[in-house]
């Protein structure tokens, strides 16, 4: 799997904190997960942690991973922002 280059991965706005972090290879998934998180628990974040392993082995599409990174940012309260979709519009999702 190349770090740099995720074609099936539309980026993501991740706001962290303050600062928005943007989401658009498995490099960039893997970073924000490790070292920009708020917390390190929560069964979303455990999911969206293994689904990137997962895609660094190859055994994980970046489909899956980009979903469960959404979840665990709802999850953890991160307003996430679409930049990209199927119909060309950015959507934004909202922590619950």
């Amino acid at each position: 799997m190349q770090w740099n280059a995720s074609p099936n991965f539309p980026p993501l706005v991740l706001f962290l904190g303050g600062r928005r972090r943007i989401v658009k290879t498995l490099r960039d998934a893997a970073e924000v997960l490790i070292m920009d998180w708020p917390f390190d628990d929560g069964e979303e974040y455990v999911a969206a942690v293994k689904a990137c392993d997962d895609a660094v082995a190859g055994e994980a599409g970046m489909e899956e991973l980009r979903e469960l990174l959404l979840r665990a940012a709802r999850e953890a309260g991160i307003t996430a922002l679409s930049v990209v979709s199927e119909s060309g519009k950015t959507t934004r999702h909202m922590a619950a």
